[in-house]
């Protein structure tokens, strides 16, 4: 069964933390160090992804070793959004996917526009119970 890709997000780096992002910015130019930094950060966001599909959610994460981790849409009981105040201002924010226990099944930090990912899991579980 081929799974459709409804959403899919990687952390976000300057809108997460865009100090520490100008800081290496500057960094590159006094010591060159900051572009090392930079690179190895955007790798690191590219190499973690959390994917929403009609049956799944996905969650990847690892440059050289992958962690993967699969959650069926109908086991998936709350999204719970966390931002702070200054997540709210810069869109960014805080991603838990609790099941049947307390404790989040995972938790995906820095995400751009959390409640969208919310929305897509609501949707896809919309669609399977249509089904």
């Amino acid at each position: 069964m081929v799974s459709t890709e409804i959403y899919k997000a990687h952390p976000a780096m300057f809108r997460a933390h865009p100090f520490w992002f100008i800081l290496f910015v500057l960094l590159i130019a006094a010591f060159g160090i900051g572009l090392l930094i930079l690179l190895y950060w955007y790798i690191k966001t590219r190499a973690t992804a959390l994917t929403v599909s009609d049956h799944e959610l996905l969650y990847e994460q690892g440059i050289l070793s992958k962690e993967r981790l699969a959650v069926s849409l109908r086991h998936v009981r709350s999204v719970q959004v966390n931002q702070s105040f200054i997540n709210r201002i810069l869109g960014v924010g805080e991603i838990e996917i609790k099941t049947a226990g307390d404790e989040p099944e995972f938790t995906v930090t820095d995400l751009p526009d959390p409640h969208q990912v919310r929305e897509a899991i609501s949707r896809a579980q919309e669609m399977r119970l249509d089904d």
